[in-house]
């Protein structure tokens, strides 16, 4: 093996570490909530804030983007849209 080998997989994208550290956010946030519309950007602000925390405590070399819809289960539809823009020259 190559040092090259090595760092490729150390460097390789872990779909189970990324979805321990987000359930773990998302629980930590919401365990026993009961939906209040008043406590939506708080809610957010800390799931967001807990993952970041985790995904960079795992070390990896990647950059993350996050996004949180928090809604009532009601019954209700949700539509939703998202278009990002990647400059490969930065």
């Amino acid at each position: 093996l190559t040092m090259t080998d090595i760092q490729e997989v150390l460097e390789e994208f872990s779909v189970e570490d990324t979805e321990t550290v987000i359930k773990s956010a998302i629980g930590s946030v919401l365990t026993n909530a009961d939906y209040k519309p008043a406590k939506i950007n708080d809610w957010s602000n800390s799931i967001i804030s807990a993952a970041l925390n985790g995904l960079q405590s795992l070390n990896r070399p990647y950059k993350y983007a996050i996004t949180v819809i928090l809604m009532q289960k009601n019954g209700a539809g949700l539509v939703s849209a998202a278009s990002t823009y990647w400059d490969a020259s930065r």
